[in-house]
């Protein structure tokens, strides 16, 4: 089997590699030589599961991520489609407003689908999100947890506000067209939500 890496991270490395005749990536849990052995393969099992498992729940909730086609906790590896897109990052800033507008409130609906069932994203960048048959899909959910917490879902949507400042700063709209998007799909109370993400702005202030 062929593999190459194309991002090593200090979690994971992420491999593009062939699978039963097809392109795949494969993501691979590294080790740590610091770490006690045997908690150090049980941290890279349950961590490997447990993502495997939110990508699981999360498609079967309407939300767009790379189909899982084997995972493996002995050696930390979750095997799953290559979905040849386009990074966020690399388009946003290049179209006509009313495009960004609609990817974001596309992106915000993604958000709150995940949310809807207590999912949490953990690092929601628009590096992490593909665009690809019109959808976007959510990738790397190797931070992610399951809770029904309010600061959650403030923390996940913040970190994309941030991102957003960072990278696409120049279109101050876009987090807006987020939330706009995501109090259209949210079941919850959005304005708990954004409430608490203001919350989380103003302790980033004054820490």
């Amino acid at each position: 089997m062929n593999k190459n890496i194309i991002y090593k991270g200090a979690e994971a490395e992420i491999c593009l590699s062939e699978y039963m005749g097809e392109k795949v990536i494969q993501k691979e849990r590294i080790t740590k030589s610091y770490r006690i052995k045997e908690i150090d393969s049980y941290l890279i099992s349950y961590r490997t599961k447990e993502e495997a498992k939110l990508i699981s729940e999360a498609r079967s909730h309407g939300v767009s991520v790379p189909i899982l086609y084997d995972i493996d906790l002995e050696e930390g590896i979750i095997t799953m489609e290559y979905l040849q897109g386009k990074r966020i990052k690399d388009i946003l800033n290049n179209l006509e407003e009313k495009e960004r507008k609609r990817i974001c409130n596309k992106i915000g609906e993604s958000i709150a689908k995940l949310h809807n069932y207590d999912l949490i994203h953990g690092d929601i960048t628009t590096s992490n999100m593909i665009l690809l048959d019109e959808r976007i899909h959510l990738i790397d959910f190797g931070l992610g947890s399951k809770t029904s917490e309010i600061e959650a879902k403030g923390v996940d949507l913040h970190v994309l506000m941030e991102a957003f400042e960072s990278t696409h700063s120049k279109y101050p709209k876009c987090f807006e067209y987020v939330l706009e998007g995501y109090k259209k799909e949210y079941h919850g109370d959005t304005n708990l939500v954004t409430k608490k993400i203001a919350d989380i702005v103003k302790r980033g202030r004054y820490r």
